[in-house]
């Protein structure tokens, strides 16, 4: 009988999930060794070699890195985006508040009504749809009325900018996903023990730092992914 998946995520999104919760544990490792002796060195490190060789095996070693890199690049394109959307948002709020019909205007306008509340939560999709809402619909004439009021044009450059560079960034991603390998059942029985071995360290780990909770979400496996999970449809720009 062919071995069945205990993860509910794709093969990649375990694999980088895993990796990055077991670097959390290693820059924390003083700390989560006094806490249980049975994770003395080596134990996270032999653990993180286990699952490059996994990703090695079952992504192969190009694609596992090229993988990585794309994803760190999504990231870091889309932190920069949120940053910058929340302070021309902030900045049209408190401009235009003595003008609540034409705040309301130039926030549906620019797609802060219809997706800003899902960004919040690392939406991709609704981040990506805000950033071509804004970029198609702030016309000359709208942003001379915002940097009237005191909002940069640098900045409203720098958010227009984030749409390619976001959208150019996630292709590439996407594209390494393509190219990842089938597993076979030996391979869906090593990652399912991956699975399990990283669930246990990441349970016991966040119930260590419960004082802590920004140290604890380095070890819910659910945040994690959902940090690294870029998959979505690509949106359509003329839409």
């Amino acid at each position: 009988m062919k071995p069945v998946r205990n993860y509910k995520c794709k093969d990649v999104e375990l694999l980088l999930s895993a990796a990055t919760i077991i670097d959390s544990a290693i820059a924390k490792k003083d700390f989560l060794q006094s806490k249980r002796s049975t994770w003395k060195d080596p134990f996270f490190e032999d653990f993180r070699n286990e699952i490059d060789k996994a990703i090695q095996d079952h992504l192969g070693q190009d694609n596992a890195k090229g993988l990585r890199n794309a994803t760190q690049a999504v990231l870091a394109n889309q932190s920069a985006a949120l940053k910058d959307l929340a302070e021309v948002k902030v900045q049209i709020e408190e401009d235009f508040k003595n003008e609540p019909i034409q705040k309301t205007e130039i926030l549906n306008t620019l797609g802060f009504t219809a997706f800003h509340s899902k960004t919040k939560n690392k939406d991709q999709e609704a981040l990506i749809s805000l950033l071509y809402q804004f970029k198609t619909n702030l016309t000359p004439q709208l942003q001379d009325t915002i940097t009237a009021k005191g909002t940069a044009q640098d900045l409203l450059d720098k958010v227009i900018s984030h749409a390619d560079q976001l959208k150019d960034t996630n292709i590439i991603q996407e594209g390494k996903k393509g190219t990842r390998k089938e597993l076979t059942d030996d391979g869906i029985i090593a990652l399912n023990n991956i699975y399990d071995k990283v669930i246990s360290i990441a349970k016991i780990s966040a119930k260590f730092f419960k004082e802590q909770p920004a140290i604890q979400e380095q070890f819910s496996f659910s945040k994690v992914k959902n940090n690294l999970n870029n998959t979505m449809p690509k949106p359509n720009p003329e839409s």
